[in-house]
């Protein structure tokens, strides 16, 4: 998630040896300062390891992040996460950034559809999945027909076990039609969760990774699916927190920092960047796959060349400035609309006094890539004006756009054979990223898990477990010679 601009930069150490530290645990290089990364890193430090981070770009936090434009401070993104994210809160707690954060008393989604009034759907207090019945059975986007087929299809979900090989094979949109769920359903419901988790929508997703998020997020506990925000920007909720929390914990921090080329060595692999190369007894890999792929292909081959078939799936952001107030929620979801989820951000941001900043959020937005900015400000300002009557009459003072164009890997039908483990097929080597097999889509949480699993392995095989590069099943080239 955090390696893929300024390539060739310097570098420039950050943090130090704390008395925790040490290298009586073994060397561990962590390639690449996202989620991941972080976290993998803060493990392996507090297992006594001799631990340094590398990270091409000059801030931590990956994907997520935040910049400073027009005087406003900006996300890349809205990045959201549910209470059922223990790993990913957790984290945030170890980086002393949880209180910037808030979680939801109760579900509630506020819909938005043009010339109609707005909608809220919300959980009850009953037990899942009886705690969504009266949010669904009023929902008056959908025919009674279509109610109850939805609420059919979540009976449903809960008896599928995402595990299954075969839900990987057909999309959920095809298993949403065996049950009467049709485009205007999918577009009306399904998709609300679906788009800003799975950053598809559900005709194209994959069964497996839908039914997880579905189970997981909406059906396994009345409260999995309450949903969280980053009050602060993402710099403060994640990138400043981590550079302080890693050079507490004795992390060597080097931003600017590009791997070049891994090489195996001896004792462990070399990880060689534009003017020097680091060793370690182990490395983990937490780069975007594309950029794994890479750096794999001259150790691993063909399963390294596979990763790229991993794809990617883009997210646009919009961000617009008015000279007043025209929403009174601070998030709320589109139907009937191109915009699909816009999000009060004016405090976070700074704006100026009396504005508003809304961002809109676009998962699975190949079209939106390739429009202009002006292209955009033509189809999303009208489009908002629907939703929010009293932007007709303001005036707007900024429209900008950020673009992630592969976001997220895209999650297809086929994609779970193409995730591997932490465990590579090179002594030392390991893998941390969304993309690995963590069982959730690329989310904040995936990115969490997987710098745990990675760094688990990494301290049990430093520490003398035997056959240690065997336990994680599924790692990428495990078969092949070392």
């Amino acid at each position: 998630m955090s390696d893929g601009a300024t390539a060739g930069a310097g570098s420039a150490p950050v943090g130090g040896t704390s008395p925790g530290g040490g290298s009586h645990g073994g060397r561990v290089l962590v390639v690449g300062g996202g989620l991941a990364g972080i976290a993998a890193a803060l493990d392996c430090a507090q297992a006594g390891m001799d631990v340094t981070l590398v990270e091409v770009r000059r801030r931590l936090g990956g994907a997520a992040y935040s910049f400073e434009r027009d005087g406003l401070q900006l996300d890349n993104g809205q990045h959201v996460f549910l209470r059922c994210c223990v790993a990913y809160r957790a984290l945030l707690a170890r980086l002393g950034s949880e209180r910037l954060t808030a979680v939801q008393p109760r579900l509630a989604i506020p819909v938005l559809k043009p010339g109609h009034a707005p909608v809220l759907l919300w959980r009850g207090s009953l037990p899942a999945p009886a705690h969504l019945a009266g949010a669904l059975a009023r929902y008056p986007h959908l025919s009674l027909v279509e109610r109850l087929g939805a609420a059919r299809a979540a009976l449903g979900l809960m008896r599928l076990d995402p595990a299954d090989e075969s839900l990987d094979e057909q999309t959920f949109g095809e298993w949403l039609a065996r049950r009467g769920q049709g485009p205007r359903a999918l577009a009306a419901l399904w998709d609300l969760v679906a788009l800003p988790t799975l950053n598809l929508p559900a005709a194209q997703a994959s069964l497996a990774l839908a039914a997880f998020v579905f189970r997981t997020g909406l059906l396994s506990g009345a409260d999995a699916g309450d949903i969280g925000f980053h009050v602060g920007t993402l710099s403060q909720i994640i990138g400043e927190p981590a550079a302080r929390a890693l050079g507490e914990a004795g992390v060597e921090v080097r931003l600017g920092w590009r791997a070049e080329r891994l090489e195996r060595t001896g004792s462990g692999v070399e990880v060689h960047g534009r003017d020097e190369a680091l060793e370690a007894d182990a490395v983990v890999l937490a780069v975007p796959h594309t950029r794994a792929s890479t750096l794999l292909e001259p150790l691993l081959g063909e399963p390294a060349r596979a990763l790229l078939e991993l794809g990617g799936s883009p997210i646009v952001n919009l961000h617009v400035v008015y000279d007043r107030p025209v929403c009174d929620e601070p998030f709320a979801a589109g139907v009937g609309t191109p915009v699909q989820y816009v999000f009060d951000r004016t405090a976070a941001a700074g704006a100026p006094a009396g504005c508003q900043y809304l961002a809109v959020s676009l998962s699975g937005a190949d079209r939106e890539m390739q429009m202009s900015v002006d292209a955009l400000r033509e189809r999303y300002l009208p489009a908002l004006r629907e939703l929010f009557p009293r932007a007709r009459q303001t005036k707007v003072e900024a429209f900008m756009a950020t673009r992630e164009h592969a976001a997220t890997f895209r999650a297809v039908p086929g994609v779970a054979r193409l995730r591997p483990g932490p465990v590579t097929g090179v002594p030392g080597l390991v893998l941390a990223g969304t993309w690995t097999a963590t069982g959730w889509p690329a989310t904040l949480e995936s990115a969490v898990l997987s710098g745990h699993s990675a760094a688990a392995v990494v301290t049990r095989s430093l520490g003398g477990a035997a056959a240690t590069r065997q336990a994680v099943a599924g790692g990428l080239g495990a078969a092949a010679a070392s």
